[in-house]
């Protein structure tokens, strides 16, 4: 069944056409990824879905019994409460709900009088209608979905009680998905969800949503992401909409192979034209009046042919190329026990890591555990509290810097990268500008009214003629839309540098990386692969494990260490069965409850007020030792 669907939808902003003649539909169930270069129109599109803002002609259809539910790229959530109350908000009617039933429990309490009997057995009956509305719409279950989701989208259980207005702008975003998902509208848009989410985050995210019941599109330029989501992808390019059925993967081979089919068909009908041109030109040239007729017969029939529309072209992709001044050194950086904490929070301690030339290694971790002050440590922008670190013969370091706070938002786009390298022809930086689609008068825009993609292409630019050979770069594929992100991997693969970024981009990851550092409290772990090879690590920890750890090491060390690592596996054991055991308790005392709950339901029960009380301790108590239960579940996860 249709839910959604748009009919030659047209938008334009004076002479600018956004969207023209967009057309599609979309199914009930359906996962639908939404891509296109940036500035194509897609926020456009989602705003038009919501009536945020008016199209100019066509025709909108939404079923009007779906909710929809909407995540802007660029929400601001904006609350004095704190995130817990914020998300219990969402289920304010179960919250009304408990109140009512509180009230009745004391009136239940009261001593039964048998003059007041119609008035007992109101109350009874109120109760147990109510107690039954409540737990089939999830009056038991809503709390624990607060606190699975906050925490499957990177909370911890001491953020909950904070105020949202104190919070970081993509702090926000996320407290928005959380309540947007609870909520569970059954059309859901998504705009860029991945942004400000750290890799456990985007994965939980994506299993949620592989698992979500109601109709989903999602703008997203995370190939991963989109590949394990979707099953139909829409393009927006030039304006136009095409639908391909399956995911991005799937949309890139089925593109190539429409692209070829439609130029093959445009060229032989060109072909075709060209030929019935030159018979009509010449029985015109014979200039008799037979000749002529048989002329203008033909041209009428060619006029009434239907054309086939050339299809159409890429957009042209940022040009980039990193290249080096000079070689570095073999050894380009050694770090021993470096430390880091600010106040109270300790964000990693006896931090090692060794890199040589041409590493192209990657720096995961959870938000907020210091893989960009880590990167301030290496340039000396930051003091690390312990340890020592030291660069190789020859090294000069790159960086690229996500909150792009090394541009001067005054300036305009030529003088931001000719102040910083002087030395270029007004030619060569106009040259260089344009291999990064800044051409004509673009270059005189100042910084500060340009996007975060034009941003990010221009710090990109600067990183590139710095011809630096050892790359720092932080989240380099944000704000890039997927055809920019492709060059840059090219780039990357073809660099003679070293290279070291941080990244969430999985599709990135696999692509570019072949070694992955993972930063925890305790320091840096290390896996010698790409993001696939790490998460299969992570999933089977002991694969390859001998051969990658035992490699220089003596008899002695590897007898040590096997033996800590069966201790370590002792204590993990130890803590699954644990965990294993509680989950089974949880189950036994909800399935417990539900039985209670249909107790009150019955007629001997609830027309006995004795019975009924007792019924009632019974979920008392049966509640409190599931709340118990709960947090201790939270706490060994």
């Amino acid at each position: 069944m249709i839910v959604l669907s748009c009919k030659d939808i047209h938008k334009a902003y004076g002479i600018d056409t956004i969207l023209e003649k967009i057309t599609f539909n979309i199914n009930e169930g359906e996962k639908v990824g939404l891509i296109g270069s940036n500035g194509a129109g897609k926020s456009t599109l989602f705003k038009i879905l919501m009536s945020d803002l008016e199209y100019d002609s066509g025709e909108l259809f939404i079923d009007k019994s779906k909710k929809v539910g909407y995540l802007s790229q660029h929400l601001s959530l904006e609350s004095s409460n704190s995130i817990q109350e914020e998300l219990l908000s969402v289920f304010s009617d179960l919250r009304n709900i408990e109140n009512k039933i509180s009230e009745l429990e004391l009136k239940m309490d009261e001593p039964y009088d048998d003059a007041k009997e119609e008035y007992h057995s109101k109350v009874i009956k109120e109760y147990t209608s109510l107690s039954e509305v409540y737990t089939n719409r999830g009056g038991y279950t809503y709390q624990g979905e607060i606190n699975r989701v906050l925490t499957g989208l990177g909370f911890t259980q001491a953020d909950f009680d904070k105020t949202i207005n104190i919070l970081s702008g993509g702090q926000k975003t996320r407290v928005a998905l959380c309540k947007l998902l609870l909520t569970k509208p059954e059309i859901l848009l998504l705009d860029e969800p991945t942004n400000h989410l750290d890799l456990d985050a985007v994965e939980w995210l994506e299993e949620y949503l592989k698992n979500y019941k109601g109709t989903i599109i999602i703008i997203s330029h995370d190939r991963f992401f989109l590949d394990a989501i979707t099953e139909k992808t829409l393009e927006l390019i030039s304006g136009r909409m095409d639908t391909y059925n399956g995911s991005y993967t799937s949309f890139i081979d089925l593109k190539k192979k429409n692209f070829e089919v439609q130029m093959k068909a445009f060229n032989l009908q060109q072909s075709e034209f060209k030929r019935q041109e030159e018979i009509i030109e010449r029985y015109r040239s014979f200039n008799r009046e037979k000749s002529v007729k048989a002329a203008e017969s033909r041209q009428k029939a060619l006029d009434k042919v239907q054309r086939v529309i050339a299809p159409d072209k890429e957009q042209k992709a940022t040009k980039i190329k990193f290249q080096t001044q000079i070689t570095s050194g073999t050894d380009v950086l050694h770090a021993e026990n470096l430390s880091k904490s600010y106040g109270q929070k300790l964000l990693f301690n006896d931090l090692f890591i060794d890199m040589k030339r041409e590493d192209k290694s990657a720096l995961i971790g959870e938000n907020g555990r210091g893989k960009t002050t880590l990167f301030r440590i290496l340039m000396d922008n930051t003091d690390a509290d312990s340890g020592f670190k030291t660069l190789g013969k020859n090294v000069i370091i790159g960086y690229y810097d996500q909150e792009q706070s090394n541009l001067n938002e005054e300036k305009t786009i030529i003088d931001e990268v000719w102040d910083d390298f002087p030395e270029m022809s007004t030619t060569q930086v106009r040259n260089a500008l344009a291999a990064f689609l800044f051409m004509g008068d673009d270059v005189f825009k100042v910084i500060s009214n340009l996007s975060g993609g034009e941003k990010c292409r221009i710090n990109l630019l600067k990183l590139m003629l710095s011809k630096a050979n050892f790359l720092l770069l932080d989240e380099p594929t944000n704000h890039l839309d997927i055809m920019s992100r492709e060059a840059l991997e090219d780039s990357l693969l073809s660099y003679d540098g070293t290279i070291l970024v941080i990244s969430h981009d999985r599709y990135f990851l696999n692509k570019v990386i072949n070694k992955i550092y993972e930063l925890k409290i305790e320091g840096l772990k290390e896996y010698l692969g790409n993001y696939s090879y790490y998460v299969e690590k992570k999933k089977n920890p002991l694969r390859f494990q001998e051969e990658e750890e035992n490699e220089g090491k003596s008899k002695t060390q590897i007898q040590l260490e096997k033996k800590k690592k069966r201790d370590e596996e002792k204590s993990e054991k130890e803590v699954a069965l644990k965990l294993k055991n509680i989950e089974k308790d949880i189950a036994d005392l909800e399935a417990l409850l539900s039985n209670f709950q249909k107790d009150l339901c019955l007629e001997a029960i609830y027309s006995s007020p004795d019975k009924s009380l007792e019924i009632n301790k019974q979920i008392t108590e049966v509640q409190n030792k599931l709340d118990d239960l709960y947090e201790e579940w939270e706490e060994m996860l």
